[in-house]
């Protein structure tokens, strides 16, 4: 049976994982039969949101793998753990947890740079040869990860310009759309940088992972 590790940036669109995203995904693979394994770094957020006023709480601080715990039900593992002999493939969701937390794309732009043991875990995903979808914002890790990179974010222009400039290869692409990327095995898809209910975020993901797994073979 494939197996397929999925990793996480906490729970909560505005400072972790866009919690409708990983569980569409969740579903997904669970609908195609598929094993999955979720991943999140034993890391501390880089803020905490209160996601019913969208401030900042400064004065609270939370750990990712403790907050991406939440999603699964407590069934995830630290990102160090990862044994990649024993995964077929990755998904990655989005939220602002990719670019806060997994990287600092949010502060740092197309200067950004992974957090290391993230960049360690993707990596094995890269140098094995594996397929892996990425979904939101999360695509912009890419051109660190990949040489030549093509996916997509959606259709926001400045976005696109900084996916460009880290060097990879953007792709303007709908909500429902993927980008698939043959020579490096990757697919992308806009999720909810275009989604406006969870409906339409669906059509993509299911996409993405049925592409991915495809790719599996």
């Amino acid at each position: 049976m494939k197996t397929i590790a999925v990793l996480l940036s906490g729970c909560g669109v505005f400072d972790g994982t866009e919690v409708h995203e990983a569980v569409l995904t969740l579903l997904a693979l669970s609908r195609a039969g598929v094993k999955y394994q979720c991943f999140a770094p034993d890391i501390d957020q880089m803020h905490v949101v209160n996601h019913l006023t969208g401030e900042v709480t400064v004065a609270e601080t939370r750990n990712v793998l403790v907050e991406s715990a939440r999603i699964t039900r407590g069934e995830v593992l630290n990102t160090t753990t990862l044994n990649i002999d024993l995964f077929d493939g990755l998904i990655v969701p989005g939220g602002f947890g990719a670019a806060k937390n997994l990287s600092n794309l949010a502060t740092n732009g197309s200067d950004c740079t992974i957090s290391p043991i993230v960049e360690t875990f993707l990596r094995e995903f890269a140098l094995a040869n594996k397929p892996v979808g990425y979904m939101c914002i999360a695509p912009m890790m890419l051109p660190a990860i990949y040489a030549n990179a093509k996916g997509t974010i959606g259709r926001d222009s400045e976005t696109a310009h900084a996916f460009n400039e880290m060097g990879g290869e953007h792709h303007v692409a709908n909500v429902e759309d993927i980008v698939v990327d043959e020579a490096n095995k990757i697919v992308t898809t806009p999720a909810y940088m275009l989604a406006t209910n969870i409906a339409q975020a669906n059509i993509g993901i299911e996409k993405l992972v049925n592409k991915v797994l495809e790719m599996v073979g």
